[in-house]
């Protein structure tokens, strides 16, 4: 009897898990019928229950009591990760929540495969932490640790460019050159990589893997610098203390703007500095509005408006963030132009680690046949011009965005476990 696997796409903002059925790969369905799961945590204070997924957001923005972590994968290699974070009476490690959400995963992995399954895949960036080679090794062995914990017994890891390359593959007639971009919630990754149908087929792909690089931007990064650019100004931040020396601390403003570090600013120290800062400010209205916020945990869900906005300009030239509580009303327009200002400098990145990509695969940017896109952020208008701008010649393949890793990876831990 052949062993059970799976992969897993733990994603920093939706996950995947893929399986090999009849022969193909295939996603799992995880959420109903839905095969993505939104990397979201919530523990429900009122029914004791621990939730995840579109319910974990539901139950927080229905302002049910409880805690909603999000982006738990931009905590592995950070200093979060050795902390614990206060879960009603107890005190959770951030590396034990993500265990809890990869449970819910393998369960869900278990469930389609009729019994345990101790094999598995898990997707990584080409890097969690730029530029550290220690930190992110650190990193890998923190979500390894967080998936033996949950009975996995053989881990293997792939990176999530190249898991995407492998689901590209099972679709190509004849070679390609092919520009890997997969520009998710958490990091961007990009590889080059030759594919054909007959390389499909061999066991050792080293040779056809010719370069590989990542750089720690993606959509949440992207929601970040919008909120500071265009909703925290709403909420006192840029504005002047009373004597006119200096502008209000920066710091609690960041936080809020930042997906996983939204829960630090509900704290009672948070909340007695923000009454302090409140007595220093010009504009102690604006900052009346930020507490008025953080009194009703609303953070998350401002985040989700910031997120909204910009995946509403993909299509559409003026956005709104709107907040209607009683002690912050407030609307904040973003544009098209106006969000591409603002992520500028991150492109500009993402495209400089691009072209590197190509310069260390040792060919030239026309050689390059095929651009296959995956990921959430490639649909951001910006990015995908700039980086296409860099292989004009090249076609250009949209893979199912939130997928394609998943099924790669799925056709990986075969090749290991089948």
């Amino acid at each position: 009897m052949r062993s059970a696997f799976g992969g897993i796409d733990f994603g920093t903002s939706n996950s995947t898990v893929g399986v090999i059925r009849d022969g193909r790969a295939r996603l799992v369905a995880l959420e109903g019928e839905q095969s993505t799961l939104p990397s979201a945590v919530f523990f429900n204070f009122e029914d004791g229950y621990t939730y995840f997924g579109r319910r974990a957001i539901s139950d927080y923005t229905d302002s049910i009591e409880g805690r909603l972590m999000r982006s738990l994968k931009s905590v592995l290699g950070s200093s979060l990760a050795n902390e614990k974070t206060r879960i009603k009476a107890r005190q959770i490690g951030f590396i034990d929540i993500i265990g809890l959400f990869i449970d819910h995963l393998k369960k869900r992995l278990e469930e389609d495969a009729g019994g345990p399954v101790e094999n598995v895949v898990l997707g990584r960036p080409v890097q969690f932490v730029d530029d550290d080679a220690a930190s992110d090794a650190k990193a890998q062995g923190e979500l390894e640790k967080a998936a033996r914990a949950q009975g996995f017994k053989h881990i293997a890891f792939q990176f999530e460019p190249i898991a995407a390359a492998l689901d590209y593959e099972q679709k190509v007639a004849r070679e390609e050159l092919a520009l890997i971009v997969d520009m998710g919630g958490g990091t961007s990754d990009f590889s080059i990589v030759r594919v054909s149908p007959e390389r499909a087929r061999s066991t050792d792909r080293k040779a056809d893997i010719l370069a590989n690089r990542g750089v720690h931007i993606g959509g949440t990064d992207f929601d970040r610098l919008l909120s500071i650019a265009h909703v925290m100004p709403e909420l006192g931040y840029l504005t002047r203390t009373k004597d006119h020396k200096r502008n209000l601390p920066a710091a609690y403003f960041i936080d809020l703007a930042t997906w996983q570090r939204i829960n630090l600013v509900y704290t009672a120290k948070a909340m007695n500095d923000l009454r302090q800062i409140r007595y220093e400010a010009e504009r102690a209205d604006l900052v009346d509005r930020f507490i008025h916020v953080v009194e009703h945990r609303y953070g998350h869900a401002m985040a989700g408006l910031v997120e909204r906005a910009k995946i509403a300009l993909t299509d559409q030239p003026l956005a709104e963030v709107k907040v209607s509580l009683p002690g912050a009303r407030f609307a904040a327009e973003i544009t098209r132009a106006g969000l591409e200002e603002t992520i500028a400098g991150d492109i500009e990145r993402v495209t400089a680690t691009v072209k590197q990509t190509i310069a260390d695969a040792g060919v030239d940017a026309s050689a390059i046949t095929a651009v296959f896109l995956t990921g959430g952020s490639t649909a951001i208008p910006l990015a995908k011009r700039e980086i296409l701008s860099l292989v004009p010649q090249a076609s250009v393949i949209e893979g199912d965005m939130f997928g394609s890793v998943g099924l790669g990876l799925a056709l990986d831990a075969q090749r290991k476990y089948a």
